[in-house]
């Protein structure tokens, strides 16, 4: 059987692993206050222009879009289809691709709600595609077990770098706004249940800690995926400090950037780590 995984560029993971491993990434448009981008932008473009204070605002893949990227592989007998999306509780894409699989009345196909976005839902392809490569004669019914399976034991963890992307984007309050940046607070979020969680707020390095003591509760079977948004010294210095801690090894240090979906409401700044539980 031959496997295809479609997503959309939510999803944040390395250009050559996709391009290696036939992933199509459907692009999302990025609306910078009416200057539309169809294929969004670059990680530096994006980010230099995040600079000029306007919120950009994204839009998800259509059907129409969806139904292009399926139709080569509807009702082959020798494919099967995983479209692996972004958390249904952050966007209606997983709809697009129902309606989509719905009308092309498609039956090799698998639809998951990933639950998560950037570099976990980079990870969990990641893992899937392992999976698949490790164990040649998996079913289909196997392959999705095990996606399944896998997404229920995701965890992000990430310290948000500046407040003024979530006070922007109506996720922060203007009193915690000035109190969390007068005291220098840093937000820790996670992805858990689909939903963007604020579980702590930390000052300085206690904020590492923190993650790496989530961290180390990981089922080390599996690597830790690592991200930042157009930061890389914030991962480089962290691992400088946490790699022993963490057990990481050099060759281990799997490094992400959080691309333009992510990143209009994250910001410049952020960092943190994606691990199994």
């Amino acid at each position: 059987m031959n496997y295809k995984i479609i997503t959309e560029a939510s999803v944040d993971m390395p250009k050559q692993f996709a391009e290696k491993n036939n992933i199509t990434i459907l692009p999302i448009e990025v609306n910078f206050n009416g200057e539309l981008f169809p294929e969004g932008l670059p990680n530096d473009e994006f980010y230099e222009k995040l600079k000029t204070g306007i919120i950009p605002k994204t839009s998800q893949p259509n059907q129409y879009k969806l139904e292009t990227a399926l139709t080569p592989y509807v009702n082959k007998e020798d494919w099967f289809v995983l479209t692996i999306v972004i958390s249904s509780n952050l966007a209606g894409t997983i709809s697009q691709a129902k309606n989509a699989v719905e009308s092309l009345q498609m039956k090799n196909v698998h639809i998951c709600d990933s639950r998560v976005t950037t570099f976990a839902e980079g990870a969990l392809i990641i893992e899937i595609v392992k999976y698949i490569n490790s164990h040649k004669n998996a079913t289909p019914d196997e392959v999705v077990a095990e996606l399944e399976r896998l997404k229920g034991t995701i965890r992000l963890v990430a310290v948000v770098g500046d407040l003024k992307y979530l006070k922007q984007g109506g996720r922060l309050s203007t009193v915690s706004y000035i109190a969390g940046s007068a005291l220098k607070i840093k937000p820790i979020i996670s992805l858990d249940g689909g939903k963007v969680n604020n579980i702590a707020k930390k000052i300085g390095e206690k904020a590492n800690e923190f993650m790496v003591e989530l961290a180390n509760k990981r089922n080390r079977a599996y690597p830790i995926y690592f991200g930042h948004s157009a930061n890389p010294q914030l991962i480089t210095n962290f691992l400088d400090k946490y790699a022993t801690a963490l057990g990481v090894e050099e060759e281990e240090k799997h490094i992400h950037e959080i691309g333009c979906v992510v990143g209009t409401h994250a910001g410049p700044n952020c960092y943190g780590m994606v691990y199994f539980v």
